[in-house]
């Protein structure tokens, strides 16, 4: 019970990584808010929780591009749990694989609406929450795609590399006031994220695709999850500020 009394809001929790993170989340002592735009599938993974660990979880619709409701989602935590401890940013979208020279408007400005802007909505709130109560815990969900430059399009790599800054600023920024930030970096991991993936840009998509074959393995969205355990616990105390690479080794290469 490594996260007993905790409350915990996760977002993108309907499915993938996200939805093991609120299960093993939960398994592990903490009351859960499954936070996603799909109503449906967040309603389900709570109810699944609530049969192994009776009023666990509790599901809401948030739009992580919208302001406000990453205000309501972080609100609904305390009003019904009292408390707030780990904000999990995982909800996140790919873009087309355009590089530079392609890429539409619509389309950047809509990745970073939700893979940069939500988690700046949603720590932003919780930092607030955090500073009063002396404590507080962000785990982002970032990606290799922070990392390096061929994983993905422009915008998804400027977005997950936005992600990584965040994370180390709000770690330095906040080191003495008892909040914690770090990243988890994962590499292929067998996800439904591809349905976010339209209008695919060829040229962009074969030449990022060179570095798929040095692929070591897929990961499983619990591999993911043990990782946010981790950062989630105390035995992560001391551990701020850091960008956890999950990749099997690809990055290796």
């Amino acid at each position: 019970m490594r996260l007993e009394n905790k409350v915990a809001v996760v977002t993108g929790g309907a499915s993938g990584m996200g939805e093991a993170i609120c299960h093993l989340f939960a398994k592990e002592g903490a009351k859960v808010v499954v936070a996603d735009y799909n109503l449906d599938g967040a309603e389900k993974v709570a109810n699944d929780i609530n049969v192994l660990f009776p009023n666990a979880a509790i599901f809401l619709k948030a739009d992580v591009s919208v302001e406000a409701d990453n205000n309501a989602m972080i609100d609904t935590a305390v009003d019904m749990f009292g408390h707030l401890d780990i904000l999990v940013n995982n909800a996140g979208i790919m873009d087309g694989f355009e590089p530079v020279g392609d890429i539409k408007n619509a389309r950047w400005e809509h990745v970073f609406a939700v893979n940069v802007n939500g988690p700046m909505y949603a720590s932003r709130k919780a930092v607030a929450i955090f500073l009063e109560q002396g404590f507080g815990n962000i785990i982002n969900i970032a990606s290799i795609g922070g990392l390096n430059g061929g994983r993905a399009g422009v915008a998804y790599t400027a977005s997950k590399h936005a992600i990584i800054g965040l994370t180390k600023n709000t770690a330095f920024m906040y080191a003495k006031k008892g909040i914690r930030c770090n990243a988890i970096a994962p590499g292929a991991i067998a996800t439904n994220i591809g349905q976010s993936m339209t209008e695919l840009d060829k040229f962009g998509q074969e030449t990022t695709g060179v570095g798929m074959p040095l692929i070591p393995s897929y990961g499983s969205s619990k591999q993911i999850a043990g990782a946010a355990l981790f950062l989630a616990s105390d035995d992560a105390s001391y551990v701020n500020g850091a960008i956890l690479t999950v990749d099997g080794g690809w990055t290796s290469y």
